[in-house]
């Protein structure tokens, strides 16, 4: 084939079909009809044979429950808002967009808000772009043969001494458009491993951008709750000094009468002044608190539309939809995000496998040859040719079988910490659902240390009045009371952000939002086809 194509090259000014050597040259349509003949039928009949590991999700854990023993059907209540009794229904379905279950409408407008300018959703949002790309270039390059166009030209000397003829020296340019025709043939399936990998790589970012809204959603949820918490606490904390303060009026006017000791005087000065200090890292916390929310909204902290946030806005969910071990191990991103992570391993090692395997590359090429750039547009000149290529590996230094066991060690470590993501997954909810337990028997119960201890309070206070007690009883009901106000807030704001917890480790069902603009996105940058 070499041959006819060089003695063609020397010989492009005689008879278009034939050459003075006797080699006779094929018509142009029929030689480029059969280049593309042979090079589609080698493509498309060769078939292929995959070696490497078939890759399958873990089974999830064997078990039906959370928890060592089977949790109540419904916690404790006790008064007010935030002590309603919740149901826990196993094998519910959590709701995508969850946080709309606390029924606050400044909550979801800032969450969806958060969603659209949150610089951490838009760079998960780039990677999973990135990745997408990068699967269709590897796709379209793996999957399909290459075609390229080459124009050429190049100038010679010619020596006729070589050819017998001392007097001919003569300088040619030639001239040659060609198209490049070649295909790798993924006898093994080293190239559908390698797409299989990116493909888990798309799958990861994917992933990881529903953990992101997952995240960002809790993560406001429960900044917003720990605000009306500390907004909670601040409100007991100024009504308490305000209480003390009134006391400490009265105890200076007696004291003026001479109807008690200074020491009372200056006791509770000093546990107005003691009140007065706690307010100052409440609010600091209150201001970090604020800068928090308007950061995960996307705005900078001095931003003044960020709503404010109180424990009266909140509803509390009543039922808790529990998803099943089973079905958990299938909607978390973090886990999912592993999953993908341990199909990548695998794949590789599908890559280094093949890598031990012979490689064949088959490749055409046809096109015009001429010594003029007018020659170029006949047909008289044409030259094509055909080739396959065959590798077999053979002595790489130990390099191939090294990488194929590097590989496999990788998928090993992946398979670890894929096992390890679903036991912290399964540990986040069984502890989320024992704190929603204990967060209801202590509500009830700081609910009612409060009330005994303001019952008590108006009851100290009425004996002080009259003589009954001395001050120091005064004292400390007052003390008692100012702990169980601060103490209750705190036990209402932690049913709230538990509830939040519990939601964010069941996975938050981004996977099945088909109403949010978030998730369209989601589900339309998927694997290529």
């Amino acid at each position: 084939m070499m041959d006819e194509v060089n003695c063609h090259s020397a010989t492009t000014r005689l008879h278009p079909h034939s050459c003075e050597c006797g080699v006779p040259l094929f018509k142009p349509i029929a030689v480029r009809s059969a280049v593309i003949a042979v090079a589609l039928s080698l493509v498309g009949s060769l078939p292929g044979c995959t070696v490497g590991p078939e890759y399958r999700t873990p089974a999830p854990p064997a078990t039906q429950q959370y928890t060592p023993t089977p949790l109540p059907d419904r916690t404790t209540s006790s008064p007010g808002p935030a002590g309603i009794e919740q149901h826990f229904a196993s094998g519910g379905d959590l709701p995508a967009q969850w946080w709309a279950l606390y029924r606050c409408e400044p909550l979801d407008t800032l969450i969806r808000e958060a969603f659209a300018r949150s610089p951490t959703i838009a760079a998960a949002n780039a990677a999973l772009r990135d990745a997408a790309e990068m699967l269709r270039a590897q796709a379209g390059g793996d999957l399909y043969p290459s075609v390229d166009a080459r124009l050429n030209a190049m100038g010679e000397k010619l020596n006729g001494a070589t050819l017998g003829q001392p007097g001919l020296n003569r300088i040619l340019t030639l001239y040659n458009a060609s198209v490049n025709v070649s295909y790798n043939l993924d006898l093994f399936g080293g190239a559908r491993h390698q797409l299989e990998s990116l493909g888990a790589q798309v799958d990861f970012q994917r992933f990881q951008l529903q953990g992101a809204y997952l995240a960002l959603s809790a993560n406001v949820v429960t900044a917003a709750v720990k605000e009306a918490s500390l907004r909670a606490q601040i409100g007991a904390t100024e009504a308490i000094a305000a209480d003390e303060e009134t006391q400490l009026g009265v105890l200076r006017k007696q004291f003026d009468l001479g109807g008690i000791a200074r020491l009372a005087v200056l006791s509770q000065e000093t546990l107005l002044a003691q009140t007065r200090a706690m307010l100052p890292p409440l609010r600091q916390s209150l201001d970090q608190t604020r800068h928090q929310l308007a950061v995960l909204a996307g705005r900078v902290p001095s931003d003044i539309g960020v709503p404010e946030f109180t424990l009266l806005m909140f509803t509390l969910p009543q039922t808790l939809p529990v998803s099943l071990p089973s079905s958990l191990v299938r909607q978390r991103p973090d886990i999912l995000a592993a999953d993908a992570v341990l199909h990548e391993a695998s794949a590789q090692v599908g890559v280094a496998t093949a890598n031990l395997y012979p490689q064949l590359t088959l490749s055409a090429n046809y096109g015009p040859q001429s010594l003029t750039p007018a020659g170029m547009l006949t047909y008289a000149d044409m030259i094509w040719n055909i080739g396959a290529a065959l590798a077999q590996p053979i002595f790489h230094g130990g390099q191939l079988s090294a990488r194929k066991r590097a590989a496999q060690a990788a998928f090993d470590e992946a398979n670890a910490k894929y096992r390890q993501t679903v036991l912290l997954a399964f540990e986040e909810v069984a502890d989320a659902l024992r704190a929603l337990d204990h967060d209801a028997v202590a509500l009830a119960a700081q609910t009612e240390a409060w009330r005994a201890a303001n019952s008590s309070l108006d009851l100290v206070r009425g004996q002080f009045r009259t003589g009954g007690v001395s001050y120091l009883s005064l004292l400390e009901a007052q003390r008692q009371h100012q702990q169980t106000v601060i103490n209750l807030a705190q036990a209402q704001a932690a049913r709230y952000a538990d509830t939040a917890a519990l939601f964010q480790a069941l996975g938050g069902r981004w996977q099945n939002d088909t109403t949010s603009g978030e998730n369209e996105y989601i589900n339309a940058v998927a694997r290529p086809q």
